[in-house]
């Protein structure tokens, strides 16, 4: 295994493109307003922009519901804007992935249109087509993940086809040669305008159980768990490596699978095809349901910090010299992680910076998504209709129909709604935060007085300026990169510790998770002559040894041993 590899030393940017910058006034974000942020991007220290879809869509699914590959939403630009990008990101010596979303289409993709016509047209084999049970019921009873059923009956051809996702999101059939060679076109097509790699959409998804069984009911009359038939299919790893082979291995590219339930096993496996990187990383989802039901995102429960460790020992240690690691804690898809994971009221400041430490501490290619640089939170809106994600107006619809009281739905969505990082970047104090001079497509947090770039720029002590230390700290300092990890302290319910340790050094990460101060003897674990603090979130720390360290709320330290 090659240690060495650009997209290992990489911090890499997501950018959530309808919420980033609004460059003509129309209220969304585009591909222009991203051109004129470059210059923040890269003062930031970012290696990597990874930008959420642009493609035509008619946005059932924020654009992820692709109606044409081959061209941009025109609400985003066009194509001359994302050559344009392309040349002035790697003008600044950065690079640019984009999302490859190939488990499904939209419905009204010209394959789905045709394939929708007749049984016997020549595309109606591009997407998953049965018959139902009985000749009225679905023909699973797999539930969808935006709720009911994952199944839509079509009144013309009597037969029902499969979308994992919205009913407007049909599943493309993989099992069909011609569709893989279409796909494997468009991203030869898109390597060749310059880009440099894809994060791969609910890539583990593709292939399925092509007996398509009913999923186990947790209760009787619900809908089943499809999940054994439709994640980390039978022949997964035949069509990535087909696409390596036909594609990936041509080019010197950046690609991260986005992967539920994959495993420490399988992450291992796929990264190593024909002995080349095909994922060369994977997000994998354990720490996104430590303070929820695995199966049941709206369910809460508390976050046990011994299982975060747990989790971290786990990937951090197999994958050693055996694989790589995404590491992030927030996405488009994900509530704000200091609102999630920190203290967004009284200790933003403190917990933003002490996540930002363990992101950028950790093994790993560390992403950070837009807005996690300033401590955006998560947001309240009061009324449903101010709402716009799918996921979260569907679980309101049902929740609803449940007669579950309208306050606490709220509540549950205040939490969790997707949307809670989808309102727009806040880029200064004045009119709708500087991201736009119009109506935002979704309203803007309105703490954005406070909470915004322009005062964190002016700020020495701000999270902003905490993150770009921070990240020039890892590229100066290969031993976070590539070193060993190794965790201290593993049965303390409060603080998180850990070594990374090579030839080149030690260093010493810790990190106080809750909001009572903490009093640590690390003396016994620790053996060093010089204690040489790095960074800390907290002003004016001076500490000769590592003998009772009283930690204070949220604190962060990261010391260099010798």
């Amino acid at each position: 295994m090659n240690k060495y590899k650009w997209w290992k030393e990489a911090v890499v940017y997501q950018i959530y493109p309808r919420s980033f910058q609004d460059s003509n006034n129309d209220g969304i974000g585009d591909i222009p307003g991203i051109i004129n942020k470059l210059d923040y991007i890269e003062d930031l220290g970012i290696d990597v922009i990874w930008l959420c879809p642009v493609y035509k869509s008619p946005n059932a699914d924020n654009g992820y519901d692709i109606s044409d590959y081959n061209r941009i939403m025109d609400e985003f630009g066009d194509l001359d804007d994302i050559k344009e990008l392309i040349k002035k990101v790697h003008n600044r010596d950065m690079k640019l992935i984009m999302d490859l979303v190939v488990n499904h289409t939209s419905n009204q993709h010209e394959w789905f249109i045709k394939s929708k016509k007749s049984k016997i047209n020549p595309f109606r084999d591009y997407y998953i087509w049965k018959d139902g049970k009985e000749g009225k019921f679905p023909p699973t009873n797999w539930e969808s993940y935006f709720g009911g059923s994952s199944w839509t009956y079509d009144q013309k051809t009597k037969q029902y086809y499969l979308h994992l996702f919205a009913k407007e999101q049909p599943d493309l059939n993989w099992e069909n040669k011609e569709v893989r060679h279409k796909i494997y076109e468009m991203m030869r097509w898109w390597l060749d305008k310059g880009i440099d790699g894809f994060r791969m959409d609910v890539i583990n998804m593709i292939s399925k159980d092509q007996t398509f069984p009913d999923g186990e009911e947790k209760k009787k009359g619900e809908y089943g768990d499809g999940t054994p038939y439709f994640l980390n299919g039978p022949k997964l790893y035949e069509f990535l490596k087909e696409m390596g082979e036909e594609v990936l291995f041509d080019y010197d590219i950046m690609t991260v699978g986005e992967t539920n339930n994959f495993g420490i096993d399988n992450a291992i496996k796929f990264s190593k095809v024909n002995d080349k990187d095909l994922l060369n990383m994977i997000f994998h989802f354990e720490l996104m349901s430590v303070d929820r039901d695995k199966d049941n995102k709206w369910i809460e429960k508390d976050i046990d910090l011994k299982e975060i460790k747990s989790i971290y020992k786990k990937w951090n240690q197999k994958l050693y010299n055996k694989g790589w690691n995404a590491v992030y804690l927030g996405n488009h898809d994900q509530p704000r992680i200091v609102s999630r994971f920190g203290d967004d009221k009284n200790y933003r400041n403190e917990s933003a910076k002490m996540l930002a430490t363990m992101i950028l501490t950790m093994p790993g290619t560390p992403y950070i998504y837009q807005g996690e640089e300033i401590g955006m939170t998560n947001v309240k809106f009061d009324d449903i209709g101010k709402y716009r994600d799918i996921e979260t107006i569907n679980y309101y619809r049902m929740q609803n129909k449940k007669n579950k009281r309208v306050d606490e739905i709220l509540k549950d969505i205040h939490r969790v709604s997707r949307d809670n990082a989808r309102t727009p970047m806040q880029w200064d104090e004045s009119f709708n935060a500087g991201f736009t001079e119009s109506t935002p497509w979704i309203d803007i947090n309105p703490n954005y007085k406070n909470i915004n770039v322009k005062n964190e720029q002016n700020d020495p002590d701000s999270i902003l300026n905490f993150y770009k230390q921070l990240i020039k700290i890892r590229k100066n300092n290969k031993t976070l990169i590539y070193g060993k990890y190794e965790p201290v302290l593993e049965d303390d319910q409060n603080v998180f510790s850990y070594f990374r340790k090579d030839s080149n050094g030690i260093y010493l990460i810790i990190l106080n998770f809750f909001e009572k101060s903490q009093v640590i003897d690390f003396s016994s674990k620790v053996s060093c002559e010089n204690l040489n603090l790095i960074i800390s979130n907290y002003k004016n720390n001076e500490y000769a040894n590592l003998l009772n360290i009283k930690i204070k709320p949220y604190e962060s330290l990261l010391f260099k041993l010798s």
